[in-house]
């Protein structure tokens, strides 16, 4: 039986590569995101902290990019290119656990609203219209300022304001989904609460989710890097902090557009691959998409 459903999975696994691969969109932000995991993933063997420290630059001033500094250098004299793949590491970090954190919560309190009828499915929804009216960038701001501006309080200031939407969406699913046949007769067979939201309703949920996992890592790389151009995030480096500090710095009134350019086209890269990505996955995995795709 083991067997049996393995080769099931493999055989699911090949058909969604295979509906995947025709999505050049998709296929092409996955090749910039492996890109630029591997990129993060690889630049301690190569780089370290130091060189975001100011005492580490060793070329000129707002240098313009040349054959020793493709990216250039910042007020400090440091090299653009090395802080933005020192940076990439804490800018994708905080994308993933802040999606991770918002996906987790979203999830839990849209299959439990739309599974419990009653007054515990409105009590959580109730909750999660509160917090969706709620502006989610002024809310993080609140947060991460009170509670300081370190890695792990900007991680959960964008995870706990940015869950409502995907909620509200896989309530929707879970009601689409427990309306089916299958869950009455599993109903009927004794399955209880854990049973039927574990086996049944998770699994059906599940591609949605991960589609909009992809669009979730996006929203926090933007809001991450809107953090810290505001000033809130104590990052010593990040894309966001890097478009902060060209601010502070007066690149652009000294003409020191590589500051700006290289780093907002490493955000904007990636949160457009991200998209791509979701993108993808969602006319793979959606089969009224495909149909209308066809």
């Amino acid at each position: 039986m083991t067997s049996v459903a393995w080769a099931r999975r493999r055989l699911a696994a090949g058909r969604f590569w295979e509906s995947f691969r025709r999505e050049r969109a998709g296929l092409t932000g996955l090749v910039i995101l492996l890109a630029a995991v591997a990129a993060a993933l690889v630049a301690p063997l190569f780089i370290d902290e130091s060189v975001t420290s100011v005492v580490s630059g060793t070329g000129a001033k707002f240098a313009p990019p040349s054959l020793d500094e493709p990216f250039g250098t910042d007020e400090s004299g440091r090299s653009i290119l090395l802080m933005v793949w020192w940076g990439s590491r804490t800018s994708l970090l905080i994308g993933f656990l802040a999606a991770l954190v918002s996906i987790v919560i979203g999830m839990v309190v849209g299959i439990a609203a739309g599974h419990l009828r009653g007054w515990a499915g409105a009590v959580l929804m109730r909750i999660t219209d509160w917090f969706l009216v709620l502006p989610s960038l002024v809310t993080a701001m609140v947060l991460a300022a009170i509670l300081g501006g370190s890695t792990f309080t900007i991680i959960m200031a964008i995870g706990v304001t940015t869950w409502p939407a995907t909620a509200r969406l896989i309530r929707a699913q879970t009601l689409s989904v427990e309306a089916r046949p299958y869950i009455e007769r599993s109903r009927a067979l004794g399955g209880g609460h854990w049973h039927i939201t574990t086996r049944h309703v998770l699994p059906n949920v599940a591609p949605l989710l991960l589609a909009s996992t992809t669009l979730e890592v996006a929203s926090a790389i933007v809001t991450e890097s809107t953090l810290a151009f505001l000033g809130v995030s104590s990052n010593k480096t990040s894309w966001g902090t890097m478009l902060r500090a060209s601010y502070d710095y007066g690149a652009a009134t000294q003409g020191a557009w590589w500051y700006i350019l290289v780093p907002g086209l490493c955000i904007l890269a990636v949160v457009m691959a991200f998209t791509l990505c979701g993108r993808a996955l969602e006319a793979v995995l959606n089969p009224q998409l495909r149909r209308a795709g066809a």
